[in-house]
């Protein structure tokens, strides 16, 4: 009986122990699963603000580099021409800044829409893929 009763006591201490070993084992491979889908997640999300914002200043330099430049030519021309074709110059500069003008805007507007479509499009694939894990880690801790 006492041989018995030790095999029982065995048993239980082993069985304690591989339990303790084991949710030990589960909670730092939680951890470290957790802590490099939040990395993943965080640089993700800098990174898009960090190309975001690069993005919007080398278009404000490029349509200042632009403006500057299109008014020095503006100048420039203007000065050549005003005693021979001041009225058809006058008209063709007119159209001419009128085209850039519309052009750059165009351009603008479509840069801000592709990086809304682009932003709306990563942050549903990342809300997806957040879900998906949520749901995994759901169901592990779930199952135990």
């Amino acid at each position: 009986m006492l041989g018995y009763d030790r095999e029982r006591k065995t048993d239980r201490q082993t069985d304690r122990q591989t339990d303790r070993q084991t949710d030990r084992q589960t909670d730092r491979q939680t951890d470290r699963q957790t802590d490099r889908q939040t990395d993943r997640q965080t640089d993700r999300q800098t990174d898009r603000q960090t190309d975001r914002q690069t993005d919007r200043q080398t278009d404000r330099q490029t349509d200042r580099q632009a403006g500057r430049q299109a008014g020095r030519q503006a100048g420039r021309q203007a000065g050549r021409q005003a005693g021979r074709q001041a009225g058809r110059q006058a008209g063709r500069q007119a159209g001419r800044q009128a085209g850039r003008q519309a052009g750059r805007q165009a351009g603008r507007q479509t840069d801000r829409q592709t990086d809304r479509q682009t932003d709306r499009q990563t942050d549903r694939q990342t809300d997806r893929q957040t879900d998906r894990q949520t749901d995994r880690q759901t169901d592990r801790q779930t199952d135990r």
